[in-house]
């Protein structure tokens, strides 16, 4: 399968199960004090299953001492060329200077690195988000406040899981409705289509933790799997973004990528999995919390 067609991942794909804390019910599990690095990368969990084939050899090589840019750049597969942070010039926002000299300024370590892995992967959204960014700046400048179009593009390329769902699950999961989502209809993921694009969120998951939330952007039933890319880089428009159409999704409840969620209760974390806030008329959250209304 050749990179850049969009490459997808199912919920039910086999692969090893990451090992789970042994009391599966009992709230999230504490972060490691040490940062990890692109060596410590699992390669065998889930949600890498589709990065593993061109990531894995590229982490090598940098682990065995490789320079993090040179070493993405021999993959060739990126539409940009990665180089040293050092190269963007002082004053120059991150994303202008991507869209007017196609070179990504890259840091040593997991955040950069997954950057540049969705690159190759989603070359279009990428080039497209990177678009996005660059006419706003150029619209508005660059401030202390991003903006919406700007702060959504952000959110999106940091924080994304792309999901193809049936309507029932997808009513359940973007009404908070877990259990239903989960365990009522824990057959749909068999069904589900996933592709996983946040790179902040792939950074957290080396070292997983069960509050680590992604952002759901629906892809409709009829987008063919090998043509995820070019929809969505068509879908990812500045009036779409700024909508927001986002919902939370905490990543290891997926059927499948974690062990834990195998016991109905993980769910019942509601410090993870949330009910939906109600809103008042006037658009803002109740005030009171002991009159939102249970999902």
């Amino acid at each position: 399968m050749a990179f850049g067609d969009g490459l997808s991942l199912s919920a039910s794909q086999p692969g090893r199960q990451v090992a789970a804390s042994k009391v599966v019910c009992r709230g999230v599990r504490s972060l490691g004090e040490v940062q990890p690095g692109v060596p410590d990368i699992d390669w065998s969990a889930p949600w890498l299953a589709d990065w593993r084939g061109l990531g894995e050899p590229v982490a090598q090589k940098i682990a065995e001492g490789g320079l993090q840019p040179q070493s993405l750049n021999e993959v060739g597969l990126a539409p940009v060329r990665f180089v040293p942070q050092a190269d963007l010039p002082e004053g120059q926002a991150y994303e202008d200077f991507i869209f007017a000299t196609a070179q990504v300024p890259t840091r040593e370590g997991l955040h950069d690195f997954f950057n540049a892995l969705c690159w190759m992967h989603f070359p279009q959204a990428k080039k497209r988000l990177n678009q996005l960014q660059a006419r706003e700046i150029a619209r508005a400048g660059v401030g202390q406040v991003r903006g919406a179009v700007r702060d959504a593009a952000t959110v999106f390329d940091e924080n994304a899981l792309l999901i193809q769902p049936s309507e029932a699950l997808w009513a359940a999961l973007t009404e908070h409705r877990w259990m239903d989502a989960f365990v009522g209809l824990r057959s749909e993921w068999a069904h589900t289509r996933l592709w996983t694009f946040g790179h902040a969120a792939l950074e957290k998951a080396v070292q997983p933790y069960k509050s680590i939330t992604v952002h759901l952007w629906r892809v409709p039933g009829d987008v063919p799997h090998d043509q995820i890319d070019t929809w969505l880089a068509e879908d990812l428009t500045a009036d779409k973004l700024s909508g927001k159409p986002f919902s939370p999704l905490p990543i290891l409840g997926v059927p499948g990528w974690w062990s834990a969620n195998e016991e109905p209760c993980f769910y019942q974390d509601t410090g993870v999995f949330r009910p939906r806030r109600a809103k008042m008329p006037t658009g803002k959250p109740y005030a009171n919390p002991e009159i939102i209304p249970s999902p």
